[in-house]
């Protein structure tokens, strides 16, 4: 199904695969248990009835829709109905609070907003005031809306039925719109993380996402016979990527969970060929592997054991069709009958082709598990700005310390001061309404800045250092990169989150959040009782437990020719997790860093203070929306600095 999309755009993708695949499915979405499918001749005419609807109600060429909520067929419609109608959609993170959702509103002047159900209704409700652009909200699931007077609020359906109205009364209308789209036009607008600073629009054009969704799916020999579980935000680029874009690109099929609670579940019912997820997920997919194994009994355990000893020395290998004699070959397979399959099948993704992982860097360990088990598991580098679309790990040449070599289209460099410049066909138009800011970020020669520090490697391959503004020097004057350290430390099942301090000081520090699913069961299994996770993270097993963990990372980091020198010697565990809404991470759980040293300052001047512990009020955000607070000691320990390293 994929063409020349030097001039396509989204629309005409969509009567494309309406005309050449009709009865393939579109989506699938898993609604009161049972998997509800959208074919591509479906698809195309509930588009245009969304469409016509939005026309009806005055939604217009060159205005912009925002779209809330988690992944729905009808909202990627809504995406595809704005774009038929000549308009730029906007999507927003379903998990921000009200009051985050001000600043895009505003800055986009959006006046529609189409949304998942009652939850967002009463978020736009809430700040509906503060938005005077604001003056109409469709909502798809009406539960708990009946009683909603409103006169501002629609439902999908009233707007697709009277949109079916208008179409058998201006027959030509929906195709002459279509007609009228170009490559360069506006498409989405994806707001940044918002790291530093107020979230930017980021501006896109069809050609920019068209183009990086053929190639990608060019690249890994995607077709309309595929499948993908979209469950990650839609806000996010790399949902965009691979949800919209690739999926309008070969046709192939967007599968959605009925909940975030069951997408484990969903996902090994619909056992996708294709799919992304954070190192966040993988790290929680190997949690959940090895906590079953620790309950297992000894003979199950040994075996597992054995399995993967032969996994990490024949499985990479065998999956990159290196020479493996026969004997092994033998033995991997029985391991591959008895032990691999079984795992991959439980984890629900036995009929993968390819896999992904970017959004942070993944632990070699990590990575090496899964390939080692026969997942094609690679890393791919992008922004919001670049369409998620950088560099690509080819089959066969996968390094685990790289993100690959530039994908095709695009081109890549590194400035004098170790900065990763980019250029090529996935590069934004440029900041919604933000010249400055544009102009800030994009060179003369049509390079986007991307704020990482890399290293290119003697085969082209890309290597990500960390966030250039996050790289610093230790006192003495050596490279200190506190994401590739953070990053080190989060490959343990029991550490959820890390945060590593050393600009300018002597030695390194670091604050840890445990896993508490991961820590609790460990636990458990120790007869260590506890009433939640404050008092787990203060357990002293506990402590020790990570302690040998940061001990690990020592070890590793005393042989890195890079970092030897930046072992950890203090390290605390935090009595809350990070979170976005304490403003600590991003949506898309990028760390704060500066916010978090600010907050939590006195916990910092304790580690290097030599305190062996430190009393801390913390402001927090409760589910329901109250403000409070939480207070206690928090230990302070240290860590095992691995002697004759260079420091």
């Amino acid at each position: 199904m994929i063409t020349d999309f030097n001039t396509e755009t989204f629309p005409k993708m969509l009567l494309r695969h309406a005309e050449t695949i009709p009865s393939r499915m579109a989506y699938r979405e898993k609604y009161l248990g049972i998997w509800q499918e959208i074919t591509w001749a479906q698809n195309l005419e509930q588009v245009r009835a969304l469409s016509c609807g939005l026309s009806n109600l005055g939604f217009n060429r060159g205005m912009n829709l925002a779209i809330i909520g988690d992944n729905r067929p009808g909202l990627y419609q809504a995406m595809l109905a704005a774009q038929c109608l000549g308009g730029v959609p906007v999507p927003l993170y379903q998990d921000s609070v009200a009051t985050e959702m001000v600043h895009v509103l505003n800055d986009a002047a959006i006046g529609f907003v189409v949304v998942e159900d009652q939850e967002q209704v009463d978020k736009l409700l809430e700040i509906k005031d503060q938005v005077p652009t604001l003056h109409t909200i469709i909502y798809q699931d009406p539960k708990g809306l009946t009683d909603y007077v409103e006169s501002f609020l629609h439902s999908t359906h009233q707007i697709q039925t009277a949109g079916e109205v208008f179409n058998r009364e201006h027959t030509k209308f929906f195709m002459h719109e279509v007609s009228k789209s170009q490559p360069t036009d506006l498409s989405i607008i994806l707001y940044t993380s918002g790291t530093t600073g107020k979230p930017k629009g980021v501006s896109h054009s069809h050609q920019n996402f068209m183009r990086a969704g053929k190639e990608a799916c060019i690249f890994d020999n995607l077709t309309y016979k595929d499948n993908i579980l979209a469950y990650l935000p839609m806000a996010w680029v790399g949902d965009h990527l691979f949800s919209y874009a690739q999926a309008m690109a070969a046709g192939f099929t967007v599968n959605c969970p009925e909940s975030k609670e069951t997408v484990m579940s969903d996902l090994r019912e619909i056992g996708p060929t294709y799919y992304f997820a954070p190192p966040r997920v993988f790290e929680g997919l190997l949690t959940q592997v090895m906590i079953r194994i620790e309950d297992a009994g000894f003979i199950k355990r040994k075996l597992f054991q054995a399995a993967m000893n032969c996994a990490k020395k024949f499985g990479t290998q065998i999956l990159d069709g290196q020479p493996v004699n026969f004997l092994n070959r033998l033995v991997y397979g029985f391991y591959n009958l008895t032990i691999y399959g079984p795992l991959r099948n439980v984890l629900g993704i036995s009929r993968l082709r390819v896999a992904y992982t970017a959004g942070e860097a993944i632990g070699p360990d990590l990575f090496r598990f899964y390939r080692s088990i026969g997942i094609n598991l690679k890393q791919f580098y992008g922004q919001t700005e670049t369409c998620a679309y950088v560099c690509l790990q080819p089959d066969g040449h996968v390094k685990y310390d790289t993100v690959g070599p530039p994908a095709p289209g695009m081109e890549i460099k590194l400035a004098d001061s170790g900065e990763v410049l980019v250029r090529g066909i996935s590069v934004m138009q440029g900041y919604y309404n933000r010249p400055d800011a544009t102009a800030e970020s994009m060179d003369d020669e049509g390079y986007f800045h991307t704020g990482d520090a890399g290293i290119i490697d003697h085969d082209g391959h890309l290597r990500i250092i960390d966030r250039a503004k996050d790289v610093g020097k230790m006192a003495n004057g050596k490279l200190f990169a506190p994401k590739y350290i953070e990053n080190k430390l989060k490959f343990f099942p029991f550490i959820k989150e890390a945060v590593a301090f050393g600009d300018q000081r002597d030695t390194v520090t670091a604050f840890i959040n445990i896993d508490f699913e991961a820590i609790a069961n460990w636990a458990e299994r120790r007869n260590i009782s506890f009433a939640g996770y404050i008092d787990l993270a203060s357990q002293a097993d506990v402590y020790v437990m990570i302690g040998q963990c940061i001990d690990q990372v020592n070890e590793d980091l005393s042989v890195d020719d890079m970092l030897s020198h930046a072992q950890i010697d203090r390290f605390l565990i935090l009595n809350k997790e990070l979170d976005p809404d304490d403003d600590e991470l991003t949506r898309t759980r990028k760390v704060r860093r500066g916010f978090i040293a600010e907050k939590y300052g006195v916990l910092i001047d304790a580690l290097y203070a030599g305190k062996d512990e430190q009393f801390i009020e913390i402001k927090v955000k409760f589910e329901d929306g109250r403000d409070g607070q939480i207070s206690g000691n928090i230990k302070i320990k240290n860590a095992k600095i691995v002697r004759g390293s260079p420091r």
